[in-house]
Parts: C-alpha cells; structure tokens; sequence
C-alpha cells in the first residue's frame, strides 16, 4: 500500500470541532491552529460535508481517508451502489474503474472475491486504507490500466463492472460511450472474453436507444433515481442476452422503500392508451420512468389517460393511490391568461411544472407575476386539443 496519511487523535479532535463551520473562514484563521496543518484539515472538512448525506458510512469514521473533490463527485453513493450490488452476484468480480471504492466496498458483500482495478496510485492507496478502516478483506487492490489488467487476468469472472470516467481534459463533462476512459465500446470483446456479465454504468444523460445500439448485447436497462432525481443510468450487457430487454425504473428513498416500475421495450411500442381531457386527479411519472421512456406502460399498468401525446401527464377520475410519482388534485383548468389564472392563486405564490408548453418556468413566473412556493401547484402543458392549459393543482397524497 502506498503511503497514506490518516487523522492523528488531535486532528480528528479539530475535524469534530468545525464539522460544519466555513472552510473559507478557517483557512483565514489558520494562523491560530500553528500545530496543525490547517489546509489539509480544511479540505479534510469539505470533504466531509460534500459525503455527509451521500456516504454516510465514510462521513461517521473519521479514520476514513479522503481523495480530490472530483473523485468524490464522481463516486457512488452509498444508496446507489448497494442497489447495484444486489443486481448481480457470484464468486468473483472485477471493479474495472475503481475509483474511491464505493462500489467495490459493497460488491464485496455479494462476491467472495472483488478485484478493485485503479490506474491512479494514490486513490489506489486510498480506497485500500479505507477497507482496512471498514473491516473488508475480500477486495484485491490493483493499481493498472483496465484494458491491460483484463488483458492479463487469468480465469474468468462472474461479472465486470465499469464506470467510465466522464471528464475531459479540460474537465468538460463527457456523455458519449466512445468519448468517456476507458472506452467500452473498444472494451466490448475483451469484456466478454473475460465474463459473460458485464454492468455498465453511464450518465444519465445518456441517450439510452443510441447507446442499447452501441453496446448490442443489452439484456436490461435500469435508470436509477435518488428522491426522484436521476443519479445512474445502468446497463446490464450478457453475451447471450434474450431479444426481450427489460427496462427497470428505480427510485431510491433512504427512509422508504424503493419504487421500481418495470416494463418490456416491445409493450412500450405496442401499448395502447386514451386520452383525456384533463378530470380530477392528474398524475406526474418519477424521474426515472420518464427518463427510461416509459410513457404508454404507465398510462396502460395504471389504467389513467394521456393528456397529450407528448405531455406526460396522465388523469383519472379516481385516485390511484398507489402511482409511481406525483398525484395531484385538478382544481381548476385555465387558459394561459394571466387574469384568470391569478384569480385562483390568492396567496400570489405557486409551484410551476412546465410538460409540452412553449414557455419555460422562468417566462411563465415572470408573465404572471406569482413567487415560488405555496400549496399550490400550476401545471403548465398542453392538452388533446392542441391547445396551452394551465392546470391549478394540489397535491392529492
């Protein structure tokens, strides 16, 4: 293990004391902490507050070490990654993108044997640290290019995972399979070569059908979500994947159980759906259906109508209390004019969602001069008759 630097006792001690006080401001009084390496401590600090709510595990432990903040930002969550860790399981995996070893941590809990595979040496060194801190045993750390590491591994794995880093040199996020490190498309024969599994793990703002087409050998597509914000989009590749690809939609609540609504690519094509006139009840799909293009399995699953082909927004007479996302209650349908809509807005405050309208949130706040907030909710789209409806709302559940 390359040389890593934990927390002395007195450190820690400090690292307690401002938890949450403003690493700018303590950067500016270092002068009074002269035993102590204050920068290092401070960046120490804002690691900790950027993981508090997304590792909870690794913000506790105060033995635990921390990389750079882009490595940070690019890790999984606790949330996420044991979500994914229960996808697949088997006696060994290969973690091809190591990274701060949030995943590999909790793929170990599954296989018997985790290959962690990390080119850069210091956050090699770091995710090892930390295992030894957690109590893991079972993850091999290697410190090597993926393509050269797979090229020299012997034997075969139960399940490959990779996470391509999504920057460019000049820090630009990437989203193209071909543009991300490494490049998995090239990857695609050794991989198989390797296992017969392989998960994939890409942005969310991936076009899904352009990269199901790259990669071919798709057997399912999960699009996860964290309290209905997309956070992963993943892809589980077999080399004898079935024609039928299934589509999982998942979204994570750390109080709730998970929501996950599923649905076949060819029922999606197929289905059919009616549509309405807006009635009592209006419904909004989680983030993660949408994102997954599930738009006529959830009007057909829950037996609701379409506003509008391209609105997303479904209606029923009675409620459904059981809807995978928000149900609100129609109080009123206005035509876009501001003298009649604000007549049912007393408190001059609403929530507004925009879904196929010619005008974004901003431009509709600004026309009708209403704050954000409330208990109300104004539902800007466009209804069966091709016309801009604003839909004054509350929520129903």
């Amino acid at each position: 293990m390359a040389n890593v630097k934990p927390l002395t006792p007195a450190e820690q001690e400090f690292v307690r004391e401002h938890a949450q006080a403003d690493p700018a401001k303590l950067l500016l009084q270092q002068h009074r902490y002269k035993d102590l390496d204050v920068p290092r401590l401070v960046h120490y600090i804002q690691a900790r507050q950027k993981v508090k709510s997304k590792l909870p595990l690794w913000y506790q432990n105060l033995q635990i070490i921390y990389p750079p903040y882009l490595s940070l930002e690019q890790s999984s969550s606790e949330i996420t990654a044991r979500y994914k860790a229960n996808l697949v399981r088997g006696q060994v995996l290969i973690d091809l993108t190591g990274g701060f070893g949030i995943d590999s941590f909790y793929f170990a809990q599954r296989f018997e044997q985790v290959h962690y595979v990390e080119q850069n040496p210091s956050l090699t060194a770091v995710s090892e640290f930390n295992a030894t801190v957690l109590g893991v045993t079972n993850i091999q750390f290697h410190t090597d290019n993926a393509a050269k590491f797979l090229k020299n591994f012997t034997g075969k794995a139960d399940c490959i995972y990779l996470d391509p880093a999504r920057r460019g040199n000049a820090n630009q996020k990437l989203h193209l399979l071909s543009d991300c490190e490494p490049n998995v498309l090239e990857m695609l024969p050794l991989l198989f070569q390797k296992s017969d599994q392989v998960l994939l793990k890409t942005s969310p703002m991936l076009d899904i059908e352009q990269a199901r087409q790259q990669l071919n050998k798709v057997s399912k597509v999960l699009v996860i979500a964290v309290d209905n914000e997309c956070k992963e989009v993943l892809y589980l590749l077999n080399e004898n994947s079935p024609p039928e690809i299934q589509f999982e939609a998942v979204n994570l609540h750390p109080q709730k159980e998970a929501i996950i609504f599923r649905f076949n690519k060819s029922d999606e094509e197929t289905a059919s759906i009616t549509y309405a006139e807006p009635q009592q009840y209006i419904y909004e799909p989680n983030t993660a259906i949408l994102k997954a293009g599930g738009f006529k399995s959830v009007a057909q699953q829950y037996s609701i109508n379409k506003l509008h082909r391209n609105s997303h927004l479904y209606t029923s007479e009675m409620l459904i209390t059981d809807f995978p996302g928000r149900v609100f209650k129609c109080l009123t349908v206005c035509k876009y004019q501001k003298k009649e809509i604000i007549t049912h807005i007393p408190e001059k405050k609403v929530n507004i969602t925009v879904r196929n309208f010619p005008e974004p949130v901003a431009a509709i706040r600004k026309k009708l001069g209403l704050q954000e907030g409330g208990n109300l909710y104004l539902l800007a789209t466009t209804d069966i008759h091709q016309k801009p409806v604003i839909l004054i709302c509350e929520k129903a559940m």
